[in-house]
C-alpha cells in the first residue's frame, strides 16, 4: 500500500478490471464517455480512478436509466453506469466474488462461473422425470427491489474490509437519471445492467431463498437462474403448502412472487393421466411438456420433456426479419457474417434439447428469411418464390458452409 493510502488497492487491479470492463463493451453512461474517449487519456484516467477509490474519496456518478423491450412487450430499465464505474465495480467485484462464491449452492446457475443456463435446463428436465409436480416462479423486479438495509447486513456477514463495504454501499445508492431526465433518488435495488449487481443478486437470493429451501425444505429439489426457479414436489397438496410458505418468506425478505409467472404445473407423461389445469411450462428459453420422444434405438415414447419455447423462437426470427430488412445491400458473405454469431449461439443453446424443434421453428425459418431477401435483393428474382428458392438452394450447394445452419445440415433441398 502506497504511503497515504487509506486502502490497499493497486493500480494493477484498477488496469484488470478495465480489461474485463472493456471485453464486456457496452453503451456509453450519463457522461456520454465511451471506450475509445476514455482510451485517449487512458494511462492518466485510471491513475485518478485508482486515487480516489485507494484514499477513499470515489463517489460513483448516477446510472444511465435505458429501456429495452421485455417479451411480453413491456419496457425493463436498465441501469448503466458509466465506463469508469463499472471499472470500479469491477474492481470490488474482483476482491469480493471469490469471498461469497464459494458459499453458493450447487443448483444456482445464474451468472457463475463454470454454470450455465443449459445446465439447470437439464438439471430440471431429470427431475421432471423424477417428480411430477412443478412450482415454477418469478420474482417481481428483483434488481429493483432488494432491500438495501438487508443486502449491506450479508454483504457484512462475508468482509470485513472497509473499503468493500463502502464502496459497495454507495454503489448501490447512487442515482439513477430516467429516461426523461428526472433524477430518481434509489433506496432499494441494484441496477440490472450494474457491474457487481449479479452477484449482489445472488448473494441476496442466497439467504432469502436458498438456504431456506436447504433447511426448511431439504426434500424439494429446485433450480434458480437469478430470480426464475423451478421446485420439484411429489403431490399438488405439497407444491401448493409449499408455494403459500414461499409468499410469506418471499414477504419477509421485502420481496413478492410475480402473480401472472407462479403456477403449479404437472408434469404429464402418460396420456393415461388425469387432466390438470397447467401442463407445461417455461424455463430459460424451454417449454418443458409432454410430448413424443425418440429413444436411441429409435422407438417414439411420451415424455415429460424440454424444447425450444414459442416466444423463444418467435424472437429469434423477429431479428431474423430485422437483420433482412437491413441487409438488403449487402452480399451474400457479408449477410453471412452479420448473421452467422446470432445463428450460432441461438442453436447451440436450442438444439441441445429436442433439436428437432429448434430446427423447424428457428433453422429452417432462416433458410425462409434467405429466400425473402434474394428476393428482394436481385431483380430476376423478384416475382417468382420459385425462382429465389431455387437459387437459395444452388448456393447453399455451391458453398455449404456460408450460413451456419447449412453447416449443421439444414439446407434447403432443390425443386
Amino acid at each position: 500500500m502506497k504511503e497515504g493510502k487509506s486502502f490497499e488497492i493497486s493500480q494493477e487491479q484498477v488496469l484488470e478490471a478495465y480489461k474485463r470492463v472493456k471485453a464486456n463493451q457496452g453503451a456509453a453512461g450519463i457522461d456520454g464517455v465511451t471506450f475509445s474517449e476514455y482510451e485517449k487519456n487512458l494511462k492518466d484516467n485510471l491513475f485518478k480512478l485508482w486515487n480516489r477509490m485507494s484514499s477513499g474519496t470515489y463517489f460513483p456518478k448516477a446510472v444511465k436509466g435505458v429501456e429495452i423491450p421485455k417479451k411480453n412487450g413491456k419496457m425493463r430499465l436498465l441501469g448503466v453506469p458509466t465506463i469508469e464505474d463499472r471499472t470500479a465495480q469491477m474492481v470490488v467485484r474482483m476482491n469480493f466474488e471469490p469471498l461469497v462464491e464459494p458459499i453458493f449452492h450447487e443448483d444456482s446457475y445464474g451468472y457463475r462461473p463454470n454454470k450455465s443456463a443449459l445446465d439447470a435446463v437439464g438439471v430440471t428436465r431429470k427431475r421432471c422425470w423424477e417428480m411430477p409436480w412443478v412450482l415454477e416462479f418469478d420474482i417481481v423486479g428483483l434488481f429493483d427491489n432488494i432491500d438495501h438495509d438487508l443486502m449491506m447486513q450479508v454483504v457484512r456477514k462475508h468482509t470485513d474490509s472497509r473499503w468493500m463495504v463502502m464502496y459497495i454501499g454507495r454503489i448501490l445508492k447512487a442515482d439513477m437519471v430516467l429516461p426523461d431526465g428526472t433524477v430518481k433518488m434509489r433506496t432499494s435495488g441494484t441496477p440490472q445492467g450494474g457491474v457487481i449487481s449479479p452477484v449482489l443478486a445472488n448473494l441476496f437470493l442466497h439467504y432469502s431463498f436458498d438456504r431456506w429451501m436447504v433447511t426448511q425444505n431439504p426434500d424439494n429439489p429446485w433450480a434458480r437462474y437469478a430470480d426464475d426457479a423451478v421446485i420439484h414436489c411429489r403431490t399438488k397438496a405439497e407444491a401448493e403448502q409449499l408455494l403459500e410458505r414461499l409468499k410469506k418468506r418471499m414477504a419477509a425478505c421485502k420481496l413478492e412472487l410475480h402473480p401472472e409467472k407462479t403456477r403449479i404445473v404437472y408434469c404429464r407423461s402418460d396420456m393415461n393421466q388425469g387432466r390438470h389445469e397447467h401442463e407445461h411450462f417455461d424455463f430459460l428459453g424451454y417449454t418443458f411438456q409432454m410430448r413424443a420422444v425418440r429413444s436411441k434405438d429409435g422407438r417414439y415414447f411420451n415424455g415429460f420433456t424440454p424444447a425450444v419455447s414459442k416466444a423463444a423462437a418467435k424472437e429469434f426470427r423477429g431479428k431474423m426479419r430485422e437483420i433482412r430488412r437491413e441487409g438488403i445491400l449487402l452480399t451474400p458473405e457479408a449477410l453471412a457474417r452479420k448473421i452467422n454469431p446470432i445463428i450460432r449461439g441461438w442453436a447451440n443453446y436450442f438444439t441441445r434439447y429436442n433439436p428437432s424443434e429448434a430446427r423447424l421453428k428457428g433453422l429452417n425459418p432462416v433458410n425462409l428469411m434467405l429466400v425473402c431477401w434474394a428476393k428482394r435483393k436481385y431483380k430476376k428474382l423478384r416475382y417468382s418464390r420459385k425462382a429465389a428458392f431455387h437459387w437459395v438452394a444452388q448456393l447453399a450447394k455451391r458453398e455449404p458452409n456460408l450460413f451456419y445452419q447449412w453447416q449443421l445440415g439444414y439446407r434447403l433441398a432443390m425443386r
